[in-house]
């Protein structure tokens, strides 16, 4: 009973991660109604950018290479916005599946031929702190990961329910013709929605890469397929 605890509390902690995945899957579909299958590998590669911060200062704290990694996120959706949705009708959304695919082998092999396919060693913060309770280890690095991505949701639910573009969002979501009716510019609204969406996967990957202590080519396919059944 005790393993089986422990591995609970980890897979919540720790499955934080994924959440945030499914919820990036999930606002564009339900924006759009349509399905960006390189979310996941877009938010590992925004990962992969902090990454870039350590190659220029070495030593440099890990929570500017998560900063790095949530803003490289946020630039990752808006070029997935604009090369796989933006020129695409509406009214044929598998060209926009398709285009997706394609971003998401493309981001997968700059990322192989960027790092020569081996595993890159990521920060975390308070990695060595372990809290004992009842019995059950929990690691303090996942503890920063989960309080982190329950920070990002509530930032959501508040930029989706107490803001002006938040209501925008949910109108398009609902009726998008009668939202530009009412003067809502849809594109924007769909562009803003794949930065915000793209912010939410930078720091999810970033969180990712810190929980496992490392990013590799191979993690961007079991994320993937996880954030779908998430979403």
């Amino acid at each position: 009973m005790l393993d089986f605890l422990q591995a609970v509390s980890d897979g919540v902690l720790f499955g934080a991660t994924y959440a945030l995945i499914g919820i990036g899957f999930t606002l564009v579909f339900g924006v759009m109604h349509k399905l960006n299958l390189s979310y996941a590998a877009a938010s590992i590669g925004g990962a992969y950018c902090g990454l870039l911060v350590l190659k220029l200062a070495a030593g440099a704290p890990a929570l500017l290479v998560f900063l790095c990694a949530f803003l490289a996120g946020g630039i990752l959706g808006y070029l997935v916005y604009l090369t796989c949705f933006h020129f695409i009708p509406l009214n044929n959304p598998l060209a926009a599946l398709m285009a997706t695919v394609g971003m998401l082998l493309l981001i997968d092999e700059v990322i192989v031929h960027g790092t020569q396919g081996m595993p890159q060693n990521y920060p975390a913060l308070f990695d060595d702190v372990m809290l004992n309770a009842g019995g059950l280890t929990l690691r303090g690095d996942l503890l920063l990961v989960f309080v982190i991505c329950v920070l990002c949701m509530a930032g959501l639910l508040a930029l989706l329910y107490r803001s002006k573009l938040g209501l925008a969002t949910r109108a398009v979501s609902q009726q998008p013709v009668a939202a530009q009716l009412c003067g809502i510019r849809v594109a924007k609204v769909n562009a803003m929605t794949f930065v915000i969406t793209g912010l939410l996967g930078g720091i999810a990957g970033a969180m990712i890469g810190a929980a496992i202590g490392a990013l590799s080519p191979v993690i961007t396919a079991p994320v993937t397929v996880k954030g779908l059944i998430v979403t």
